[in-house]
């Protein structure tokens, strides 16, 4: 099977491998890359601009200052930011600091972190202060010694800080209150971090760099421990193929809508355009298409980062569909399938192709990735330098090519195991390879098709959704005898929640459960149907049988 990808790639003018040397870790990249381009803009948010000269400076500050609270190399500290520029600024810190990132999700529930903040072991967080009324209400139940409150304009001009924080806080109303005597300000912790001296810390290739939470086929969800060299490697492991697009060094705007705290955004942005010299341009809340599309108006956009639900929801908006699309070379879908239609209509309307690819929290993720210029409907491309993949059977047999079977991985992106479970990690990975749960058939011409999702996980707007967390929290209703939760169909999210409920009362109905729900979890895990049922249908040993139900 190597040679069969080693010879798909030659053909499309894929390199077979990749210079592991070339960064030692992700802080030579970013050193790197404030070197060669300076002045030239990094990041751009409602309209302040960061050079990678600026981003250097203020990660340097931001790394002093932890440095300074007595935190050590190899701690952890959450981060739990949307794409503001604050975001690669704290990251960049975190890791020149020779600590480790937790990325958490803004939207996550108190429940949802403190199981994170807890597992990882996170010592300090960095929140936006939308969300510090939420984590004021967690911070008894954890470890965290140290926190970094942000306003969303903190890194702007002084009275364009005081116009945006104001109306966020004030006219939008967007700031609930908060109280956390211990918090500093974003801007207090880097003029700390300017009056100290940076101490270099020695970062090895094998070193932890981030802890990513995912929920595995359990629905616990686990970290999975990503390297330096995980994601250096993925870094330059991409470039080839989103080359060939025509990107070239320093010269493109990369679009950002998805949220950098999910490692397809993370490692497209704040990596691989970053170690290019490209200008990626945050969208800190896409689903306002108003906002998102006004600050596309602005921008000569090359490379659009995307997934199907986003493709759909903004061509079925006017504006969007009279924006200038002249300079878009590509379009970039990863976190979820890529519907033939959208992938069709969105190539119409913009004149730019979507190159689909395939990856997973545990790769760092890309494993796949579609040529351009060579892209296949329905496929999820080659896999990328230096990366090999086999399909196997029940057994654990390889199965011939053509014929489908659970995709496995191997390459130096595939992360080291998950945080503190090592009985999950042999699981997964066996004999060099990682075992992804998903069934895939591969090609005589070295391209890939996934035949099925990992079996009972459900993928919403592009998030893993795992059964048994959701079922877990919903029998927690006093009227609930049994759950079992779905994925169903839907045009805009390419799948939703179903939860199937057998009730002690007869009164109780979905909109009891809806609510139940919202409380508890985060927007896109909660049921978008609820259905009633006798009785749910069974194993003979007793275990519901969601195959069944779907």
């Amino acid at each position: 099977m190597k040679a069969l990808f080693d010879e798909a790639r030659d053909a499309l003018g894929i390199p077979n491998t990749i210079d592991t040397e070339r960064f030692p870790d992700i802080v030579s990249v970013i050193r790197h890359s404030a070197s060669r381009y300076g002045s030239r803009p990094a990041f751009t948010c409602l309209g302040q601009t960061l050079s990678f000269r600026d981003v250097d400076r203020l990660s340097d500050n931001f790394a002093a200052y932890l440095q300074q609270t007595g935190l050590q190399a190899g701690d952890r500290v959450a981060i739990q930011l949307p794409n503001v520029l604050q975001y690669p600024v704290v990251v960049f810190g975190v890791l020149k600091a020779g600590m480790v990132m937790v990325n958490t999700n803004p939207l996550y529930t108190e429940r949802e972190m403190i199981h994170q903040f807890n597992d990882a072991g996170a010592k300090a967080v960095i929140v936006l202060a939308n969300n510090a009324a939420r984590l004021q209400s967690v911070l008894p139940e954890t470890d965290i010694a140290h926190v970094v409150v942000t306003e969303i304009a903190d890194l702007h001009t002084p009275l364009k800080r005081l116009f945006l924080n104001f109306v966020v806080k004030h006219v939008r109303k967007m700031v609930p209150s908060w109280s956390i005597p211990e918090a500093l300000t974003l801007r207090q912790a880097l003029r700390m971090g300017l009056s100290c001296e940076l101490t270099p810390v020695s970062v090895k290739s094998d070193d932890l760099a981030i802890l990513q939470y995912t929920g595995g086929t359990t629905g616990v969800a686990k970290g999975a421990m990503l390297s330096h060299r995980n994601m250096v490697s993925n870094m330059l492991q991409v470039y080839p193929q989103i080359k060939m697009s025509g990107i070239t060094e320093g010269g493109d705007l990369f679009v950002a809508p998805l949220p950098l705290y999910h490692i397809y955004a993370f490692m497209l942005h704040c990596m691989a355009a970053f170690s290019w010299g490209g200008h990626s341009l945050l969208i800190p809340d896409p689903r306002d298409t108003a906002a998102f599309v006004n600050s596309l108006k602005k921008a000569p956009f090359s490379v659009f980062v995307g997934l199907n639900t986003l493709f759909v929801s903004l061509m079925s908006n006017d504006a969007f569909r009279a924006l200038d699309f002249s300079r878009l070379k590509v379009s970039l879908s990863g976190g979820m399938a890529l519907a033939p239609s959208v992938a069709k209509e969105w190539q119409t309307l913009t004149g730019s192709p979507v190159l689909e690819g395939y990856g997973l929290t545990e790769t760092s993720p890309v494993v796949t990735l579609n040529p351009p210029g060579h892209q296949q409907e329905g496929s999820i491309g080659v896999p990328i330098p230096a990366t090999y993949v086999k399909t196997v059977n029940a057994s654990g047999e390889e199965t011939p090519v053509g014929e489908a079977g659970e995709l496995c991985v191997q390459g130096p992106q595939v992360m080291m195991g998950y945080w503190q479970r090592p009985e999950a990690t042999t699981e997964v990975i066996r004999d060099g390879w990682l075992h992804t749960g998903d069934v895939a058939l591969i090609q005589p011409d070295g391209f890939l098709r996934i035949v099925d999702r990992k079996k009972d996980m459900i993928l919403v707007s592009g998030f893993n959704v795992y059964p048994n967390e959701l079922e877990a929290i919903v029998m927690e209703h006093p009227d609930v005898l049994e759950c079992a939760a779905v994925g169903m169909p839907d045009e805009q999210t390419g799948e939703a929640v179903k939860m199937f409920v057998v009730s002690r009362n007869p009164a109780l109905d979905q909109s009891a459960i809806r609510a139940f729900c919202k409380e508890r979890m985060t927007a896109y895990k909660v049921p978008k149907v609820v259905e009633f049922r006798q009785e749910l249908p069974k194993s003979n040993v007793g275990k519901i049988l969601r195959k069944e139900l779907r």
